[in-house]
Parts: C-alpha cells; sequence; structure tokens
C-alpha cells in the first residue's frame, strides 16, 4: 500500500517536470554570461541553435545539455517510480514526458510565452525512456543537419521518426500516442520554418 510520502511524490512529479522544463537555459545563460538579447537577435528563438548564433558556441552546447537534462531527469525519476508493464504506469510516465516538453514550448515563468520548440527536451525525454529511441532522434537530426545545413530540417525529420522509433522499441500504444502528440506540437512550433524550408529563405547553420 502506498504511503504519503509516496502519493505526494507521485502527484509532485508532474508539476516538477512542467516547472522544470519551463525553465529556459538560453535565456537564463545569455542573461548571465552576455549583455545579448536572445529575443532580439538571430532567429528570437531561445533555442541551443540560436544561442550558439548569438552567443558563442559554449553557451550554445551549455544550453542544449541543459535542455536535454530537464527532459531526461524528470522521466528518468517516472521511470523510478512507475512502470510499463502496466496502462496506469506508462500512462504516468507518458504524462510526465509531455509536461516536460509543454513546460519549454510555454514556461510559466514567461507567462506561456516565448517557449522554444522542444526538440531537445524531448530527446532527453525518450532517451530517459529508452536508450536507443533516443539515439535513433539524435542520429536522424545530425544526419539531416548535415545535409541540409538547417537546424529546422533536422528537427522535424527527427520528430517524424520519434512515433515510429517509439514504437518499433517499446511496442507501446500510450507511449507511441506520446510521441505522436509531442511531435505535432512540434511541427506546429516549426510552422514558420517549414515554410521557409519550402520557399528556399530558411537560414543556414554554417555558412
Amino acid at each position: 500500500m502506498l504511503n504519503l510520502g509516496t502519493i505526494l511524490k507521485f502527484i509532485g512529479l508532474p508539476f516538477f517536470a512542467y516547472l522544470l522544463g519551463s525553465i529556459s537555459f538560453g535565456l537564463v545563460l545569455t542573461s548571465v554570461f552576455t549583455s545579448k538579447d536572445l529575443k532580439a537577435e538571430g532567429s528570437g528563438n531561445i533555442g541551443a541553435t540560436n544561442v550558439r548564433r548569438v552567443a558563442g558556441s559554449t553557451l550554445g552546447f551549455l544550453t542544449l545539455a541543459g535542455d536535454i537534462l530537464k527532459g531526461a531527469f524528470p522521466v528518468w525519476f517516472a521511470v523510478t517510480m512507475a512502470s510499463t508493464d502496466n496502462l496506469w504506469g506508462e500512462a504516468y510516465i507518458c504524462l510526465v514526458a509531455l509536461l516536460a516538453v509543454i513546460g519549454h514550448l510555454y514556461p510559466v515563468y514567461t507567462k506561456f510565452k516565448g517557449g522554444g520548440k522542444g526538440v531537445a527536451t524531448t530527446a532527453g525525454c525518450f532517451l530517459a525512456l529508452s536508450p536507443m529511441v533516443g539515439i535513433t532522434y539524435a542520429l536522424v537530426f545530425i544526419l539531416f543537419i548535415c545535409l541540409f545545413n538547417r537546424s529546422s530540417a533536422g528537427s522535424l525529420a527527427a520528430a517524424a521518426v520519434l512515433p515510429i522509433a517509439v514504437w518499433e522499441a517499446t511496442g507501446l500504444t500510450i507511449m507511441t500516442g506520446c510521441a505522436v502528440t509531442i511531435t505535432i506540437f512540434i511541427y506546429f512550433r516549426h510552422k514558420d520554418n517549414i515554410g521557409r524550408l519550402l520557399s528556399g529563405t530558411e537560414t543556414v547553420i554554417w555558412k
């Protein structure tokens, strides 16, 4: 039988995942270590690609690491508390992952505005759920960046294969549904990028 402490952890973790996901590492790092206004320079996005463009590779890498970890940590914690062997456990883990990503997309600390696009945080979530899925996601991302020299191309390709990778690796219906939901979020946040890719005006990474 669950004790009060365990019940509180189960209830509190989804909220923690959202609050942690809401931390915009790109904004924090550029505010602390530079005089740059991340939202006013480059693409205006708070993610690692724009941080690298505006503030340099070191802060870009640290932003990427922070965004990955804020997805990975709460999901890893959820996996230690619940099991995918039953539907309730699977649904709980997916809820934690989804809220971590939503926190990144719609951060509470900035009144649900100015969030990122969810790619790195999604990578962290699914790396914690299934290393094979996380690795596949990352490899597709890297491959399409190398092919097209555009971060958005890698992001969209990785998001597209995510549900397939989850299904192949786990065979779990709810987990795959969670991946589909996150993919839809990622594509929605990339709608402007999709338009620029189709018109050939999307910004390249390396000139």
